[in-house]
């Protein structure tokens, strides 16, 4: 704060936003809503939230309070007395600063000691911005708005000025809890796990490129979903999805009991090799829409009908009995539905072994579906990043934004259950 602020002797001055100090001293002291009311008469509107007015200078007071608080527990005795046995270190005056908050920037008088061991953890010694305005950058960075964007957004909403160099150098900070996620220890036993990729564009050799953007997400014993990893590649294929598993197990992950997949061709075999006991369910959803791609309109409707039968089936046999009907009815028209069907069929037909509440959560790869559109949505106005690190760095804040509002979307319950009787003692208690 300014020192006219500080100095009881000018109280009844009014400051650069027009308010008297006394107004400041009083609300600093938690008054009573009618005593309150009374301080607030005659302020406009700008001289209690504008720039410089009553909130920053509430804000500037907590702040200066709770420095000079840690500046007491630092040097072991309150403002006013004398250091113990006469002699030590003690207090020696402030440094005027502008701190950039959600209110606006908020003078600041930080406290020092001459012996300059004091260092402040609220604000410290170079810090010009309080974490809650970090974690609003992060968060709008987050959201998929650009550096650009973001410090105009912080301009116009909050009065504060903030660089593009120092957003940068905020999000630039999560590469390093990036590389601590991407290499965390993960469970022994996950029930489910969902695996798809998704492409983004990324500038390599002065030209941009599709890169594929592999994703996990395990299901835990407690029921709950947690994103994986982030891996790249330059487009999607088993091979590197091998890769992929090798450091999921690499990273402690000892067993999966049910992995969901999107049917690209040689993935159930890199999963066997890794996991082997793990059963692999092609998405139902994918492979309805792959068979539909066939169809003409005017067909589709029924088409769709006579599929239904196949993956609402009560059993494997019944399922097959289907299918056998579907080809008899559509085959002469459509003979590659039923011939895609039966080339997938023993990674199609696993979720009919489950009960009802089960069959829901491993039957199609929505959850990582949904999770691939929240990160589109995140990169949609980017076009393209300069980088792989730069297309990381958002991806993750967007699966951290994801995570956070996250439901078991299933009944857990139930579908543990089922695993339990299924899977015996690979599922732990």
């Amino acid at each position: 704060m300014s020192t006219k602020i500080k100095n009881p002797d000018t109280s009844t001055q009014p400051d650069a936003a027009g308010l008297p100090e006394r107004v400041v001293d009083r609300l600093a002291g938690l008054l009573p809503a009618d005593e309150l009311q009374d301080a607030l008469k005659g302020l406009e509107g700008d001289q209690i939230t504008g720039p410089g007015g009553l909130l920053t200078q509430l804000a500037g007071r907590v702040i200066e309070t709770a420095l000079e608080s840690e500046l007491t527990d630092h040097l072991g005795y309150p403002p006013g007395q004398a250091p113990p046995g006469g002699a030590g270190n003690h207090r020696n005056g402030s440094t005027p600063k502008t701190v950039q908050t959600e209110l606006g920037p908020v003078a600041v008088n930080t406290p020092r000691d001459r012996a300059g061991t004091f260092d402040p953890q609220l604000v410290g010694k170079r810090q010009t911005r309080l974490a809650g305005l970090d974690e609003k950058i992060l968060g709008l960075y987050a959201g998929g708005m650009s550096v650009r964007d973001i410090e105009s957004h912080l301009q116009d909403l909050y009065g504060v000025q903030v660089g593009r160099d120092t957003i940068s150098r905020v999000t630039d900070a999560v590469l390093e809890d990036v590389q601590a996620w991407r290499t965390r220890p993960l469970e022994r036993v996950y029930p489910i796990a969902y695996f798809d990729a998704l492409m983004v564009k990324v500038r390599e050799d002065r030209s941009v490129q599709n890169r594929a953007c592999y994703l996990a997400i395990g299901v835990s014993v407690e029921g709950e979903r947690e994103v994986l990893g982030i891996w790249w590649q330059e487009s999607e294929g088993a091979k590197f999805w091998l890769a992929v598993l090798n450091d999921l197990h690499n990273r402690g992950v000892q067993d999966v009991l049910v992995c969901c997949v999107d049917g690209l061709n040689g993935f159930p075999e890199a999963i066997e090799a890794v996991f082997p006991k793990a059963w692999v369910q092609s998405c139902i959803v994918h492979q309805i829409r792959g068979s539909m791609r066939f169809v003409a309109y005017q067909d589709r409707k029924r088409v769709a009908g006579d599929l239904k039968p196949i993956y609402r089936a009560v059993n494997v046999e019944t399922a097959e009995d289907a299918l056998q009907d579907f080809e008899e009815k559509w085959g002469e028209k459509y003979p590659m539905i039923a011939e895609s069907w039966r080339a997938r069929w023993e990674n199609i037909t696993p979720f009919l072994a489950f009960p009802a509440d089960l069959r829901k959560a491993v039957y199609t790869t929505n959850s990582i579906e949904n999770l691939n559109r929240q990160i589109r949505k995140a990169i949609k106005t980017r076009g393209h990043f300069p980088d792989e690190q730069a297309a990381t760095k958002l991806i993750y804040l967007a699966i951290q934004r994801a995570e956070s509002k996250w439901q078991q979307a299933f009944n857990w319950t139930a579908a543990l259950r089922g695993l339990k009787i299924h899977f015996g003692d690979r599922l732990p208690n």
